[in-house]
């Protein structure tokens, strides 16, 4: 790469080591993508590249250093975020708080989500499993619950699997719904810790139950996240959706592409953004493969079915 005007940026120790990354790995990612040569000789972070260049890579390196001040971890995820803003100009990545702290967005999409729960009372979350749909909202939900901005966090979602034979099965509703909500729960325990999520619970300011326990309330001054939501029909998405009483928020997620109804096109989550998207109040987020954070596999498996199914016949 050819040297153009140099710039030095001051930054401490540990915010030089971020920007750096193991290897150079970060500092790579920012000189590919604004075409500058990152260098950190000591006490800062030298930039050599044309004035458009420069100037992008110090948003990005300054959204990394405000990072490091918080006490966050930068992950290449971070890195990429930090080059996606400074190439919009947006401003830093939404968080929420959680059990070590703040739980960051990892990818545009998820910053973008966090803002729209922040600033909506009905979000809607769409995308393959991994992008963080339930966990952010979790995270959210939980923050509203500390704060007191609202008294109970409910999390709700269909028990497909469990059909008309729910009843059936042995236990208290607790014992006969706890398995189809175990992702909440380590969602939930994740962020809460353990033991504050079970004092809460026997509370009842957290309350995890199945869509049919839904029918019939009216919930007010709650953070209301349905989970699953493709698997919910339009009869039960209209119905959950109508449960919101004063001073309550709703986030709804789901992936349209993973729907176990018996008629898929009966589902309530596609159905139901058709008709809000635009509503005042309503927000839609979308998530791809690019934004799912586990294994970095599962990216790649998400992309090559979603390849594949754009090749079926409809």
């Amino acid at each position: 790469m050819r040297r153009g005007p140099s710039e030095f940026l001051p930054l401490a120790d540990e915010a030089v080591r971020a920007v750096a990354g193991p290897g150079g790995r970060h500092a790579a990612l920012i000189e590919d993508a604004f075409r500058v040569l990152v260098e950190t000789p000591g006490g800062g972070v030298s930039l050599n590249g044309d004035a458009e260049g420069r100037r992008s890579a110090k948003h990005a390196i300054a959204a990394l250093a405000g990072r490091v001040a918080s006490r966050l971890d930068v992950t290449p995820a971070d890195v990429r975020v930090a080059i996606d803003l400074a190439r919009t100009g947006g401003g830093t990545a939404s968080a929420a708080a959680g059990k070590r702290g703040l739980v960051a967005a990892k990818t545009p999409a998820q910053a973008r989500y966090l803002d729209a729960l922040e600033a909506h009372d009905l979000v809607f979350g769409m995308g393959p499993a991994g992008t963080g749909k339930t966990f952010l909202a979790v995270a959210h939900g939980a923050n509203q619950l500390r704060a007191g901005a609202v008294e109970r966090l409910v999390v709700t979602r269909p028990a497909v699997e469990a059909g008309e034979r729910l009843g059936f099965l042995p236990g208290d509703l607790n014992e006969k719904v706890d398995p189809y909500m175990a992702p909440v729960w380590e969602a939930m325990s994740a962020i809460l810790g353990p033991e504050a999520l079970r004092k809460r619970r026997e509370r009842g300011e957290i309350e995890v139950a199945p869509i049919a326990f839904m029918r019939g309330r009216t919930l007010s001054n709650a953070f209301v996240i349905v989970d699953e939501a493709q698997n919910t029909t339009r009869l039960q998405m209209k119905m959950v959706l109508t449960r919101l009483g004063e001073g309550s928020r709703m986030a709804v997620t789901g992936d349209p592409s993973q729907v176990d109804l018996i008629n898929a096109h009966d589902s309530g989550l596609a159905h139901a953004v058709s008709i809000l998207e635009g509503v005042e109040g309503v927000a839609v987020s979308r998530f791809t493969g690019a934004d799912v954070v586990r294994h970095p596999l599962v990216g790649r498996i998400v992309e090559a079915y979603d390849a594949d199914a754009a090749r079926r016949p409809r």
